[in-house]
């Protein structure tokens, strides 16, 4: 899923190429991408876009006359411009098009058409005080892979930066918010900010100004996300994960757990006391199953 990065140079690039211009006309496949019925979204054409924004991990364009078209990009919602791919929405602007399209077989994209910019739940950390980013983080008890990661308390984060984020903190994705030490959330705060801004900035320099195409929650510069097996950039240990539904979380046992293998949910039930405990012992027991 596009996060607060990715979201950002969208932003950046639609703003260059859209501001200024009129909306002709949208073609929408398929019943369920557009989630609203009021107003209608032919109530945007022939309306010059004014503005750009981001919301948490949407979209906002914004018409002169009041309305917005707001683009949730889910999972595999890509966009693009003057693109030839089948989309899923084209929407034709007096000066190109943008399209949106979507990969596999889900199709969770959201297109919504409202009479306001909207609101985000969660904290703008660029924006937020240490002290307000730790009210935020402690305002529940939950473990901080889950903290990062939802939209009511931080904006814009998601699966793929969270971990990053604890990766550069040395703190464990399973560690619960209500016992980190201040020493550890002002931690937090400062890593928090800079994978965000330093990821901000690598995407935009390797836009170029072009119209971004090579929109991933997998790249090769990351630390820790999308790394299982590979030796971590700080310590060479090797980077661990827990699954869990279609998501994994990716970290580095030495740098962030002590040391600790933390239980993959799954795999964890159907060994009960086999399950290994530490990274030399996950490497024993794959070696016994391969012989």
């Amino acid at each position: 899923m596009p996060e607060l990065p990715d979201v950002v140079i969208y932003v950046e690039a639609l703003s260059e190429r859209i501001v200024g211009h009129t909306l002709v006309r949208a073609k929408l496949r398929g019943p369920f991408l557009l989630r609203t019925v009021e107003p209608p979204i032919d109530a945007l054409y022939g309306h010059t876009v004014e503005r750009v924004e981001r919301a948490g991990k949407r979209i906002a364009i914004g018409f002169e006359h009041g309305l917005w078209l707001v683009i949730h990009l889910m999972i595999a919602g890509r966009l693009h411009w003057n693109g030839k791919r089948q989309p899923v929405a084209a929407f034709e602007f007096d000066n190109g098009t943008l399209t949106l399209t979507e990969a596999g077989t889900q199709h969770r994209a959201q297109i919504h058409v409202l009479d306001a910019m909207p609101e985000t739940a969660g904290l703008e950390v660029f924006d937020a005080t240490r002290a307000e980013f730790a009210a935020a983080l402690r305002s529940e008890n939950h473990t901080l892979k889950r903290a990062l990661t939802d939209p009511r308390l931080f904006s814009g984060i998601g699966n793929a930066y969270s971990d990053e984020i604890l990766h550069l903190a040395q703190l464990s994705p399973v560690s619960m918010t209500l016992k980190l030490s201040d020493e550890e959330v002002a931690r937090l705060y400062g890593a928090t900010r800079e994978v965000l801004a330093v990821w901000t900035e690598r995407l935009r320099a390797e836009s170029g100004g072009k119209f971004p195409e090579k929109v991933t929650a997998f790249r090769e510069e990351m630390a820790a996300h999308g790394k299982y097996g590979q030796p971590c950039p700080r310590c060479g240990g090797k980077i661990q994960r827990i699954r869990y539904a279609a998501n994994e979380t990716n970290y580095c046992p030495t740098c962030q757990t002590r040391g600790k293998l933390l239980a993959d949910r799954a795999l964890s039930r159907l060994l009960r006391e086999d399950w290994p405990r530490t990274p030399e012992q996950l490497e024993n027991f794959v070696a016994k199953r391969r012989m």
